[in-house]
């Protein structure tokens, strides 16, 4: 038992090195860097300014670097984060890195800086700081599939709670959890539950002899005293305790905690885009990335589009449909005209082989160009880059009234791209469980909405464009 807890204990210690061991590689990654935009850069033009001071300009980019991770902890050796949530951390301390160095730069009086430079330097930082912690990200959970580096855990409560969190913490060894067992008073469990350790009052004397980090509680509500003398003996004794709600069977998504006159309230989900500061990024993000569209590609596309629709077919050039949008308010959203004028417009959807299309039109649709006046709408804020696609005023009456979390959607601006569509939800949707299933990806990408989520939804987008999607049509 003793040999098992200093195993335990090294492994603890170990853990507290990752970071430090994955920083240190950092600094090493970006002096190279340096050294050689230095050498490759035309030094007359981009780098002057820093070799002549060579020494103290490293020193300010290491000190900046250092300070960043003030802001944005590397975290690398959690047991549990996704590469999307460690690439936008990473480049948010990029980012605070560059703003710190070139405000070191101006304190120190340097003369003749080149943007060209710092913005290929932080570029540079930026890829290869991303492949190393995904490197280093991969070896981790390597190592820890080979069980190495986890953390001790034992639950509480045997109950259907209990067994769904037993699931989820050994459905992938990579996230380093090894559960020893469980503590349940139920005495049918005996014969049938193989790592049942004992009842809940063995926990403390477990406890004592074992070497546990984690203690997760599952017990229902009407075992209060049970779970706050765990709770107590935990805290006295440096072991983490996590309580697990009964609510969790009703929900199954990220909630949050508030405090009201000392009173603990559950938010029903996490909502990024709640916060201003990401709401401007987005917005900000929506208005550059449009309006560089609608004054470079968009004329273009526009006048061809145009000539071909004007030649091929009778009407106007755009569709304007009434769409659901942010809060439940209407607007116009606007399309290259890609069918024959006709009175369903707005009943019904377009189908595969509609006889309703032209030829020309068919091929807007097939290629996602029909959607690129949708930037318009963005321009002005009805829609965004990126969220939820909008549906016609028909749709929305009809599955807000079957699918419970269908105005869930509308919490967000709809967006001319979505996390729904690039995961096969698009095209028609013959059934209900096909709209469920385009819900459900909607309010995942509400609850768990970044700025590098977009960026990524984005790129895919333009990938399939190019390759093309058997539900374009």
């Amino acid at each position: 038992m003793k040999e098992s807890n200093k195993i335990f204990r090294e492994q603890k210690g170990f853990r507290f090195l990752i970071d430090w061991l994955v920083g240190a590689g950092e600094l090493l990654i970006i002096s190279i860097i340096f050294v050689c935009l230095l050498q490759l850069m035309d030094s007359n033009l981009y780098t002057w300014t820093y070799t002549s001071r060579l020494r103290e300009s490293f020193f300010l980019l290491a000190v900046s670097y250092v300070c960043s991770l003030y802001f944005y902890p590397i975290n690398i050796s959690k047991q549990i984060v996704y590469l999307d949530v460690i690439l936008k951390h990473l480049f948010l301390s990029t980012l605070v890195m560059l703003v710190l160095f070139v405000l070191s730069l101006i304190f120190f009086d340097y003369n003749g800086l080149s943007s060209i430079f710092l913005l290929t330097l932080f570029g540079c930082i930026y890829l290869g700081l991303s492949m190393w912690r995904v490197f280093v990200r991969s070896l981790l959970k390597l190592y820890r599939r080979k069980g190495r580096n986890f953390r001790s855990v034992i639950i509480v409560g045997a109950g259907k709670n209990g067994m769904r969190l037993y699931e989820a913490l050994n459905n992938d060894l990579a996230y380093g959890y090894k559960v020893m067992g469980f503590f349940d008073d139920n005495p049918e469990l005996k014969g049938e539950l193989p790592n049942l350790l004992g009842m809940t009052h063995e926990v403390e004397a477990f406890l004592e002899e074992n070497f546990v980090e984690h203690i997760y509680s599952t017990l229902p509500g009407s075992q209060d005293e049970k779970t706050l003398r765990i709770m107590n003996y935990a805290e006295k004794h440096a072991i983490r305790f996590f309580w697990v709600p009964e609510v969790a069977r009703s929900i199954r998504r990220g909630v949050e905690l508030e405090i009201i006159a000392m009173m603990p309230v559950l938010s029903l989900r996490h909502e990024p885009l709640l916060y201003g500061y990401n709401r401007l990024l987005k917005r900000l993000f929506d208005i550059a990335f449009s309006l560089t569209f609608l004054v470079t590609l968009f004329p273009i596309i526009y006048a061809v589009v145009a000539i071909v629709t004007k030649l091929t077919s009778p009407g106007p050039v755009f569709f304007k449909q009434m769409r659901t949008g942010l809060q439940g308010r209407d607007f116009y959203c606007y399309k290259f005209r890609s069918m024959q004028v006709n009175d369903e417009a707005d009943q019904l959807q377009a189908q595969k082989n509609d006889p309703r299309k032209t030829k020309f039109g068919d091929f807007l649709r097939r290629s996602n160009l029909d959607e690129l006046p949708q930037f318009w709408n963005v321009f002005k804020g009805d829609m965004s880059v990126v969220g939820p696609r909008p549906h016609m005023l028909k749709h929305t009456d009809l599955y807000s009234s079957i699918i419970d979390k269908y105005m869930v959607r509308h919490l967000v601006n709809p967006g001319i791209t979505g996390w729904a569509q690039v995961n096969g939800c698009r095209g028609e949707t013959r059934t209900v469980a096909a709209m469920e299933r385009r819900v459900e990806c909607d309010v995942w990408y509400i609850e768990n909405w970044s700025f590098m989520l977009d960026l990524k939804i984005i790129m895919v987008t333009i990938f399939n464009m190019f390759k093309g999607d058997k539900d374009a049509y």
